[in-house]
């Protein structure tokens, strides 16, 4: 007896196999785009990353500042713990927790600020760039155009990235730029590392 998952996969490889023997027999004109890529690289997603780096340090610094005090925190209250008495010890030991703890919730605080920000900042872009990508297909009668993030393999002569890159810009649809360099997206902001006390 066949498993419902083994039976599954198997009708979705045969599904797509013929899928891919239909389009290739029909001539339909396929081409990938990275999405990802043509956001990041328009020239207003690489000033939003820009931005985005400049919160995301600013962010950072004060988070590794706020650390480091907490740390001498904790070293002055592991010297004072011979002399101070049990309550004065523990009042310490409760202050410092608690700062511990307010300084994790501003790192989920600065984590939160950050991906909506650059949500409202990438998601006008986003859609210039759906949009430069459906003004391709319709001038150059393209039937499918996928995200390359969504695809095992597809061979470089069907990328259109670099064309959507350039409309989305304001330039024309036509020819290939040259590539841009890879901006990734700005990284989150560090957790604090757990200090015990």
């Amino acid at each position: 007896m066949r498993s419902p998952v083994r039976f599954a996969l198997a009708a979705a490889f045969l599904t797509l196999g013929l899928v891919a023997k239909t389009a290739a027999a029909d001539g339909m004109k396929v081409a990938v785009v990275d999405v990802q890529r043509a956001v990041m690289q328009t020239e207003d997603g690489l000033r939003a990353q820009a931005s985005l780096k400049k919160m995301f340090d600013s962010r950072q610094q004060e988070l590794n500042k706020r650390q480091t005090d907490l740390q001498k925190q904790k070293e002055d209250i592991d010297k004072q713990s011979k002399v101070l008495s049990q309550s004065a010890l523990q009042k310490k030991v409760d202050d410092w927790q608690k700062e511990m703890v307010e300084l994790q919730q501003t790192f989920v605080e600065y984590n939160k600020e950050l991906e909506k920000k650059q949500k409202e900042m990438t998601d006008p872009i986003f859609e210039r760039v759906v949009g430069a990508i459906k003004r391709i297909a319709g001038t150059d009668s393209y039937d499918l155009i996928v995200d390359r993030a969504t695809v095992a393999f597809a061979r470089s002569d069907l990328d259109l990235t670099d064309r959507v890159i350039q409309l989305a810009n304001g330039g024309s649809a036509g020819g290939s730029a040259a590539p841009a360099p890879s901006a990734g997206p700005v990284p989150a902001p560090k957790a604090p590392a757990p200090v015990k006390p």
